[in-house]
């Protein structure tokens, strides 16, 4: 696959360097039978460029060729225009135009992975597994990724009109978003718990500073606590990933040691180990790690890391299940081809591909039903019940609002200090 992919993109730098069809032809030939099936392409391309109708540039019919040999390969894999790349290149740095949206192939339907937070997208209330059934009228089942991402950016201040169905939906619903300036800051922090020193991050995406801008958040959250951070929460859903180099420094950040992720191509070949140092280290606090659907690609890096570390306890729910890595090349005309070439793998070597990780803890992210009234009654609810003298327990922090696994987390960051000191006293009993 790998030669018919290079054989192909020669083939386009022939033409950028001026070789016509046939001297295309006399060289495949010459290279023997390995090769011999772009005779057939070299052949339709000297009659299109003779026969056809209308004129055609050149350099339209290589890219069209082109797209057309990666749409053979996995829904990762793309060949990009000059223009796109340039807007790809611009994503790993967390600003650009559009309505941030990170989106996949699933099946023959175009979906939403996540929508990226603050975007237009986000905020017209799209959700992680929303599948986008038209773009401004035009279906999107015959689009590739890179159709849909260019027909989604724009100027801010214009409008795109999207045709979504999602489960439970009885019909598909029309949106209208208005486009807008996307500025992905990939790291935002709070205090979860100031009296027992918990604290909260949020990992939005994996770019080029996501590390650093982790550092930050911990070292600001420690002091804002006046103290070491006792408990973390490390939030992860709806990340769709990013750069996988960011995922492994993000995972070193707190692992001692160990293997962070292995990658391997076709047949095993190019087997890499990433292995966690001890500099840099953050504290062996409890942690607890959300994921979800919408948690994909450098997120199930992470998490497969520090799951199979036994570091941290993942919880929520499954998942996206993308276990592969893409390499991204710059091509001589300023185009760039995304080529998946390597699978990876978990310190145990798990493949996640198609499956997803699954949480320790699966927490769904509605909350229960409530209980009815009377399942609730206590003794303070009988009429004429006795008062308690005693003064009552200092009030606890208030739980995050609608969020129930974020509340399940607190819940559980608690309970492991709880343990702990309970642990210490029976310790020092013997």
């Amino acid at each position: 696959m790998r030669r018919r992919a290079f054989t192909a993109l020669a083939v386009g730098m022939a033409f950028f360097a001026g070789l016509s069809a046939e001297r295309v032809a006399r060289a495949a030939r010459r290279d023997g039978p390995s090769y011999r099936p772009l005779d057939v392409f070299a052949e339709v391309l000297a009659s299109v460029e003779n026969n056809y109708v209308e004129d055609v540039k050149e350099k339209d019919l290589v890219y069209g060729a082109v797209d057309g040999l990666m749409a053979q390969l996995d829904p990762h894999s793309a060949f990009m225009r000059p223009e796109v790349y340039r807007e790809m290149m611009e994503e790993t740095t967390g600003e650009f135009d559009g309505v941030g949206l990170d989106l996949t192939i699933r099946g023959d339907q175009l979906t939403v992975i996540s929508p990226l937070p603050d975007s237009p997208a986000e905020r017209a209330g799209i959700l992680p597994g929303d599948r986008i059934l038209e773009i401004d009228g035009t279906p999107t089942r015959d689009q590739t990724l890179l159709d849909a991402s260019r027909m989604l950016r724009g100027a801010p201040g214009t409008r795109v009109a999207l045709r979504i169905l999602r489960d439970g939906f009885a019909a598909p619903q029309q949106l209208t978003l208005l486009r807008g300036h996307v500025r992905a800051r990939s790291v935002e922090w709070r205090l979860l718990d100031r009296d027992r020193g918990f604290a909260y991050v949020r990992i939005k995406g994996f770019q080029d500073r996501t590390d650093a801008s982790l550092r930050r958040a911990l070292e600001e959250a420690r002091a804002q606590l006046g103290r070491e951070i006792r408990g973390l929460v490390l939030d992860l859903r709806n990340n769709p990933g990013g750069l996988l180099e960011q995922a492994v420094l993000v995972s070193d950040r707190f692992l001692r040691d160990g293997v962070i992720v292995v990658t391997e191509g076709r047949n095993g070949a190019n087997r890499v180990v990433e292995t966690a140092k001890e500099k840099g280290t953050e504290p062996p606090y409890p942690m607890i790690l959300l994921v979800n659907r919408g948690s994909a690609s450098a997120s199930e890096v992470v998490a497969g890391a520090l799951q199979d570390n036994g570091r941290a306890v993942i919880m929520g729910t499954r998942t996206f299940g993308k276990g592969s890595v893409q390499t991204v090349l710059r091509l001589v005309d300023g185009s760039g081809l995304k080529l998946t070439n390597a699978r990876y793998y978990t310190p145990k070597h798990r493949s996640i591909q198609e499956r997803g990780i699954a949480p320790d803890v699966v927490v769904a992210e509605g909350a229960p039903q409530p209980a009815r009234a009377q399942d609730e009654m206590g003794e303070r609810d009988l009429k004429h019940h006795l008062k308690n003298e005693s003064p009552g327990p200092a009030a606890e922090a208030p739980a995050p609002p609608d969020d129930y696994q974020l509340k399940t987390a607190l819940d559980y960051l608690r309970a492991s200090v709880i343990l702990k000191a309970q642990e210490a006293q029976t310790g020092k009993g013997k």
